[in-house]
């Protein structure tokens, strides 16, 4: 990366982007659209910079900055920002000017950006996918337009919560059982580490909807969440245990989003399919594929 400057002479300060920045092209970004993608915060810093030049070098004519990425166009094919509305180049991003790795934090910004892309967009109801598993069940199964979706990865609770901070007033997360059967445990974010309790809760429910211990003890035997299916299925016990999970799905998105934003789930299996979906997921899923996008 690098800026070419120049003086001018109507005493201002002056901040593009050149080859390799990005253009915005849609609303709900840093920048209003059209601009160079260079953020608030590195322009503050940028100005702040080109200021203490004009200071030291007794100019007041003001300068214009031109910020380059020769890589920047191969780079951002990499990155979300053709999705988010950032166009033939890579974004100048930052928050504090100091450089950090790849980060929770990164990811739960780049999920936010997206959420305000699409309010800033008009939409009312968002899709919510927590990666590829419900990008493509959304898309082949439920007829969706894949690009619906915001992908929120592990991070189901700051989803929400960002979600109905905008004021969204619908939000339907579609994703495999393996991380949606963790929210019948009120787990809002699904990553391993965090928590598992995968066989726990299966196993739990499938008691409340009737099953015997026997069936209980071989589901806590069980590695994934398929070879628990499998055990419930022979059981005799799927639909009533999936019932029992989804009923409780949807009382822990609900609570999370609060009164003023209608949550909802369908859950899925690669191996059985759609295994449920609450209440009103079918009602929300339609209202989303009319938005007009």
């Amino acid at each position: 990366m690098y800026s070419s400057v120049s003086g001018r002479t109507d005493g201002k300060i002056t901040i593009d982007g050149g080859e390799g920045v990005g253009r915005i092209t849609r609303k709900g970004l840093d920048q209003p659209v059209g601009s160079a993608a260079i953020n608030s915060v590195p322009r503050s810093m940028i100005k702040e910079v080109l200021d203490d030049v004009c200071v030291s070098m007794n100019h007041s004519g003001g300068l214009s900055a031109v910020i380059s990425v020769p890589e920047g166009i191969r780079i951002a094919k990499k990155t979300f920002n053709p999705r988010l509305g950032i166009e033939n180049g890579i974004s100048i991003l930052g928050t504090t000017g100091i450089v950090e790795p790849m980060s929770e934090r990164a990811l739960i910004d780049t999920i936010r950006t997206e959420l305000n892309m699409r309010k800033a967009s008009g939409d009312d109801n968002i899709l919510a996918v927590p990666g590829n598993y419900g990008k493509n069940f959304s898309e082949e199964t439920e007829g969706m337009d894949s690009d619906l979706g915001v992908k929120c990865s592990n991070f189901i609770g700051e989803t929400i919560d960002h979600a109905a901070k905008l004021g969204f007033r619908g939000f339907l997360l579609v994703g495999n059982l393996g991380k949606m059967v963790k929210l019948a445990g009120g787990i809002m974010n699904t990553h391993s580490r965090w928590a598992d309790c995968r066989m726990e809760i299966l196993s739990a429910n499938s008691v409340s909807a009737g099953s015997d211990a026997g069936t209980a003890k071989k589901i806590m035997s069980c590695i994934s969440t398929d070879d628990a299916l499998d055990v419930l299925n022979e059981a005799g016990a799927m639909d009533k245990t999936m019932q029992e999970i989804m009923g409780k799905i949807a009382f822990h998105l609900n609570h999370r989003a609060g009164e003023k934003m209608q949550a909802e789930c369908i859950v899925f299996s690669s191996k059985y399919g759609k295994l449920g979906e609450t209440p009103g997921a079918r009602e929300l899923l339609e209202r989303i594929k009319g938005q007009v996008r």
